[in-house]
């Protein structure tokens, strides 16, 4: 595996100059920033990501506003309380994207986030202070607690909502193909644990967040 060195002179290299190179770098949001999100925001970001999964992310965005009056501004108090009855009504809804798979993980995923507040305080205090060095340990979390949450739901929400992360996909697995870190999809428990260690590695090198450091081996792919 390659230092970080490495990988800063060839991102640095293809974009010219560092201002250059950290403007198409994200910035994620500080742990003070991700406790003070709502616990609605927290379950409408988390229910978009479920409902943009295996869809045109456009057509989900441009239906958002009417899931947020359906869902009661996806407060979790009141979206918990929706019954079957209910979720079947919604099927017949045409302003809504109708997956009764999906809306029944928007209830359920409500009850994780008011069980979670019972124990952690808020559902934010729990994003804030996971630790970034596991942060695989989070996305199996909330996939274990949550619903629809497998596969790169976790990592995408979490980059969603600001939380520092790097999310395998398909340029990022490549790359590390290419390193010799993994020769596939991270899924099983060694993959992924093989992976953060090597996240791990480059984070302490250069002090970077997770989500800059995805993006720069994104960036080292040939397209």
């Amino acid at each position: 595996m390659r230092d970080y060195k490495w990988l800063h002179e060839y991102c640095l290299n293809r974009f010219g100059s560092v201002a250059e190179l950290e403007a198409h770098l994200p910035v994620p949001k500080t742990p003070a920033q991700l406790r003070k999100i709502s616990a609605d925001r927290y379950l409408s970001t988390l229910s978009l990501r479920v409902f943009r999964a295996g869809l045109k992310h456009s057509v989900v965005d441009a239906k958002w506003p009417a899931f947020e009056q359906v869902f009661f501004g996806f407060d979790p108090q009141k979206v918990v309380l929706m019954g079957a009855e209910h979720l079947e009504r919604l099927m017949q809804d045409t302003r809504i994207i109708r997956h009764l798979g999906k809306l029944k993980s928007v209830p359920r995923n409500a009850q994780m986030i008011l069980d979670i507040e019972q124990e952690k305080g808020s559902f934010g205090a729990l994003i804030a202070d996971w630790p970034v060095t596991d942060i695989v340990g989070l996305w199996k979390y909330l996939s274990k607690h949550g619903h629809q949450l497998g596969g790169l739901s976790a990592p995408r929400f979490l980059r969603m909502v600001g939380k520092d992360t790097f999310v395998p996909g398909y340029d990022v697995v490549a790359a590390l193909n290419a390193q010799n870190i993994v020769d596939k999809v991270p899924s099983s428990l060694r993959d992924l644990a093989t992976v953060q260690g090597a996240f791990n590695q480059w984070h302490a090198e250069s002090g970077r967040p997770m989500c800059q450091l995805s993006m720069m081996l994104a960036y080292t792919v040939n397209h």
